[in-house]
């Protein structure tokens, strides 16, 4: 009885297998065939074939993570505006209502309110972070 309620998975459970045994695959064969020189020109690190000039251990400034964290964090937010716009497309084009999971049902205007909560509390995160000075560069 479970391996029936497992059926359906067998495929991506052997997709996996097989992807785990390549990779084991070219990591030995890599090992095996490659070059074997060292040296402390071969083992120094590079960054697109360039040497270094400064220490890689060097300290970035806090503003690189805060913004590259604000980026992350708008942008998977306006990744949300694509299906929110489809299910609103479909519902005011057609008259669609969405079912939900209680019995009831919800229409354009439902959608419309709630898009608009969503996006005034991105609105004011964003001016709460322009107000804390995080995009300032001085």
């Amino acid at each position: 009885m479970i391996l029936a309620t497992l059926e359906p998975y067998a495929a991506i459970g052997v997709t996996i297998l097989v992807v785990m045994l390549i990779t084991a695959a070219i990591l030995v064969l890599a090992h095996v065939i490659g070059p074997k020189r060292h040296g402390p020109v071969k083992d120094s690190p590079y960054e697109s074939g360039m040497p270094l000039v400064v220490d890689t251990q060097r300290r970035f400034n806090v503003r690189f993570y805060i913004v590259a964290l604000l980026f992350l964090l708008f942008d998977v937010e306006i990744i949300f505006l694509w299906p929110w716009a489809q299910v609103f497309h479909h519902a005011a084009t057609d008259g669609v209502t969405i079912p939900l999971e209680n019995g009831g049902e919800v229409g354009k205007g439902f959608l419309l309110v709630g898009m608009a909560i969503f996006l005034a509390l991105l609105v004011f995160g964003l001016l709460y972070e322009w107000k804390k000075g995080a995009f300032r560069w001085d």
